[in-house]
């Protein structure tokens, strides 16, 4: 049964994006990934989405997670918003 969350218009679990925007370097990706696992351990890599700026300087990764709590979410953002690499996360 879904739970509601009277702070939050969202029903858990539910399908989730996010959106994680970060300088184009060698490992961006990887690195997250593997914050994305630590809070989502049952997320598919094979469905993360990779898109470059049109220059070329930035990459934007996104990665649709099964979120089960908003308290989730929140630690997924933070850990992500902690990250020297990372320079946007929506």
């Amino acid at each position: 049964m879904p739970i509601r969350n009277e702070e939050t218009l969202l029903s858990y679990p539910t399908d989730f994006p996010i959106k994680v925007m970060g300088r184009k370097e060698k490992r961006f990706a990887a690195t997250v990934l593997g914050i994305v696992r630590k809070h989502a351990p049952d997320f598919d890599a094979t469905t993360m989405e990779l898109r470059p700026s049109r220059q070329g300087t930035y990459l934007s990764v996104t990665c649709t997670i099964r979120a089960h709590s908003r308290e989730q979410l929140d630690a997924l953002y933070r850990d992500l918003c902690d990250h020297p690499s990372v320079v946007m996360v929506l």
